[in-house]
């Protein structure tokens, strides 16, 4: 072997080993900047916050030196965006807007969505502040549109801001507050501290402005937004949201009629606006300055490498090519080893990533069988417990009728409500049920909503005088008169609220709010509002309140009763019509509900006649000697339907099972067929499809505890002409036979 072989066998392993060293030595120092760059970015956005604006400078000129050697074009673009907050918060909004854009332009080349998002966004506040109204909302509605493609709520929360900024400027206060109300509880769940301070104090401005509109009362809540907005701002030094919130306050107390303070905050603004003003113009001209330099310091720099690769070209390499040829070869062999190891690690993950996605797999499949186990049992049990309760229901009634004792009475009412709120509970879960296995349907009807309210209103009055409770409607005269939409489900919505609000307020107010948020030619936009000052519900309990059996605490489900269910059918049926429940709430203070929601404006003048709205009068005379069948297999129910029917004398005949009564009505005559549906034998779907084809013109009414897979469409395709569901109550009973026997309703009509 040669002298030159042996020294490069010998050396070619230092070789490679100082080789590697520097690669690693340089990737060190790339993180290392790399960390500083974000370092120097983060600390420059605190001291601008705080308007620190010298240190601010020093950290972006240093982040700037560094970015400038590292090939990262989305490490660059966040510096550009520091330097954009920096021109932002001094006004000078002519360069922040030129420096955004190239910032724009930098993000899009890279399809960095996530920063192309934040930069839309601060463009749509620099086109605010410069009155281009129109441009900033489109670059405020693409921002929006990829937070939610990127599902980042904490970010997205922003455009909230800037859109009521924008709302604000073009003179629309109402729309402004709704957006700072929709981002401040954002804010406060994201401990987005600034946002929040700042949402606070341009929502008091905006309340201000509302003030000659509504009254007092948004100068009450203006004052509230800027006490919230103070707290924070004093907390974390916020200067530049400090000097603003002079001019809030003078605002305050200008309205207030209170001069003296209103002149001293006036003069606190005033000198603290004029000489911040100064500190602007210093600090832009300083930022420019700053700019210039580092633009002359990073064109040395360039040339300076170029003369540095000019001189490496003319250097002679021959030299280190035999050494490069070796290093080179013991490389691609380590690199060859490499591939081999971890194409047998990659195959031993594919297998292990198969064994996981069996897994999975297998766990999905075993959360769908306890989905439906769950879903079947509610309804089976539901089903179950509906029967005992019709039969304590039923003796109940038929006591009460007997002139019971007046102690006997005070027991009866009792046992009266306690089925009454165990029939409730059933209700509960077997709507949730429903809910949940996307058994309901959304139905479009014309109704009035005022009238719809006052029921619910009127239906809640007695709890809420229990309560010591004052229920208040605010109505907004503006709404259209007649509305398509589903009315029970809007009704079934307001009365768990409403319920849940009185529940938990004593001596106190209820308030229900509907605003017109947005009316086009077909189509209007509402908001409405359940506002109580009762216990509140703590921050931490705000998050899973609209679970399933979700409560405050157990001391609440202790004091106050009930199950947790009403808030999450709410949830549910909100979501169903393509709308959310919101919460704001104090611990103390009382909660607030809302929700936004879209109706359909009909050209009806006429409202669809519901069941719920005839309020039919019943003459229960005209019911006498009426015969009926009762298809019924379980004894006690035969009985206790048959005593309160024979109670209004009516005649009544019963039938053990749906065979058994398709033979009666072959061979007698009824008025009316009170039909269980679940029988041994036939069902009462099927005796009742027997009936029909000799019979089509007999009343026939499904008396059943319904079930989730219970379709109430398919009870009226199969003949039946109305609906009782078990247990039921007495005169609910007696208007649906009523109503079948003298207005001699078609299948379905009811309905």
């Amino acid at each position: 072997m040669s002298k030159v072989g042996f020294t490069y066998k010998i050396l070619a392993p230092f070789l490679i080993f100082f080789l590697l060293s520097r690669v690693a030595f340089g990737m060190q120092t790339n993180q290392d900047s790399i960390a500083s760059v974000i370092r120097h970015c983060q600390e420059a956005k605190l001291n601008i916050a705080t308007q620190n604006f010298d240190k601010a400078i020093d950290n972006l000129t240093e982040a700037n030196f560094l970015v400038s050697n590292i090939n990262n074009n989305q490490l660059k673009g966040g510096v550009l965006q520091t330097f954009v907050f920096l021109y932002y918060a001094v006004k000078n909004y002519e360069k922040a807007d030129s420096e955004n854009i190239k910032a724009i332009t930098l993000f899009q080349k890279n399809d960095d969505k996530l920063s192309l998002a934040k930069a839309y966004t601060m463009q749509g506040l620099i086109l605010t502040q410069t009155g281009r109204f129109n441009q900033a909302e489109g670059y405020f509605n693409d921002a929006d549109e990829l937070f939610t493609q990127l599902n980042d709520e904490q970010t997205q929360s922003n455009v909230l801001i800037g859109l009521g900024v924008l709302e604000l400027k073009r003179g629309n206060p109402k729309r402004a507050v709704n957006y700072f109300d929709a981002g401040i509880p954002l804010y406060d769940n994201f401990h987005l501290t600034y946002q929040e301070a700042y949402a606070q104090l341009n929502k008091a401005d905006a309340l201000l402005q509302l003030e000659n509109e509504v009254g007092y009362q948004n100068i009450v809540l203006a004052k509230q937004a800027y006490k919230k907005a103070l707290a924070i701002i004093d907390t974390n030094s916020y200067a530049s949201l400090k000097i603003e919130s002079y001019n809030t306050a003078y605002q305050i107390a200008k309205k207030d009629n209170n001069l003296k303070e209103a002149q001293e905050n006036l003069i606190i603004y005033t000198t603290k606006k004029d000489s911040i003003f100064k500190e602007y113009i210093k600090t832009s001209s300083r930022a420019l300055d700053i700019e210039s330099n580092l633009g002359d310091l990073n064109q040395i720099i360039e040339e300076q490498k170029n003369d540095l690769d000019k001189k490496k070209k003319s250097l002679n390499f021959g030299k280190m090519t035999n050494g490069l040829s070796i290093a080179l070869i013991v490389i691609l062999s380590l690199l060859t080893l490499s591939l081999y190891k971890n194409n047998n690690l990659r195959a031993k993950a594919n297998e292990l990533l198969q064994d996981k996605n069996n897994e999975l797999q297998l766990a999905k499949e075993k959360a769908e069988k306890a989905s439906l186990a769950k879903a079947q049992f509610l309804s089976t049990i539901t089903h179950e417990l509906r029967t005992p309760l019709y039969a304590v229901t039923g003796l109940t009634h038929l006591l009460m009728e007997e002139n019971p004792k007046e102690y006997q009475k005070e027991h009866l009412n009792s046992l009266k409500f306690s089925g009454e709120y165990l029939l409730s509970l059933i209700n509960n879960i077997l709507d949730l049920n429903k809910l949940e296995a996307n058994k309901v349907e959304v139905e479009k009807t014309t109704f009035n909503l005022k009238k719809r309210i006052n029921d619910v209103l009127i239906a809640l009055k007695k709890s809420a005088d229990d309560k010591k409770t004052k229920l208040h409607l605010e109505f907004d005269d503006s709404v259209p008169d007649r509305l398509v939409g589903d009315p029970l489900k809007l009704s079934q919505i307001l009365i768990n609220l409403i319920g849940n609000s009185v529940k938990f307020t004593q001596n106190g107010d209820v308030y229900v709010r509907v605003k017109k948020l947005d009316l086009s030619k077909n189509k209007v936009m509402l908001h409405f509002e359940v506002e109580d000052n009762g216990v509140g519900i703590s921050k931490k309990k705000q998050k899973s309140i609209f679970e399933t059996f979700s409560q405050g605490s157990l001391q609440i489900n202790r004091k106050f009763g009930g199950t947790g269910l009403g808030l999450s059918i709410v949830k549910n049926l909100l979501e169903l019509m393509n709308s959310k429940i919101q919460l704001e709430s104090d611990l103390g203070k009382g909660s607030k509900f809302w929700f936004n929601i879209n109706f359909l404006v009909s050209d009806n003048s006429v409202e669809v006649d519901t069941a719920a709205d005839r309020g039919l009068e019943v003459d229960l005379e005209s019911l006498v000697n009426k015969k009926v069948l009762v298809v019924e297999d379980n004894k006690i129910n035969q009985m206790i339907t048959k005593k309160i029917l024979e109670k209004n004398k009516m005649v009544c005949m019963v039938a053990d099972n749906g065979m058994e009564a398709v033979k009666l009505v072959k061979n007698n005559k009824y008025d009316v067929v009170l039909m269980d549906i679940h029988m041994p034998g036939i069902s009462g779907i099927e005796a009742t499809q027997k009936i029909r084809a000799f019979d089509t013109t007999l009343p026939i009414i499904a008396l059943t505890a319904v079930t989730i897979d219970e379709n109430l469409d398919d009870f009226y395709q199969a003949g039946f002409n109305e609906i009782i569901p078990k247990p039921f109550k007495p005169e609910e009973f007696f208007e649906k036979i009523y109503k079948v026997i003298h207005f001699k309703l078609e299948p379905g009509d009811s309905n």
